[in-house]
């Protein structure tokens, strides 16, 4: 479990739950999940996260794209989509 994907679950949590998303940490990856499909997957790659979401990936560096900073994109990405 890293530091990086914890933070990003504690702040996702409360809204996506409230949505009925279910997030699961494990390891070094966070996966977001409906009923029994997986919407989105995090990956913690050290320097980067690595984002899948609809067979894209999306790769943000941990130094400028912090925790608070990526929760507000899914959430975006979430509402945009209306998942």
């Amino acid at each position: 479990m890293t530091q990086y994907l914890s933070q990003l679950k504690e702040l996702l949590s409360p809204k996506l739950t409230a949505k009925g998303y279910k997030l699961f940490l494990m390891g070094s990856t966070l996966k977001i999940m409906k009923g029994m499909q997986t919407v989105m997957n995090i990956v913690d790659k050290g320097e980067e996260v690595e984002l899948s979401f609809k067979g894209q990936k999306y790769k943000y560096d941990k130094w400028y794209t912090k925790p608070e900073h990526l929760a507000k994109t899914i959430l975006r990405v979430f509402e945009v989509q209306q998942l």
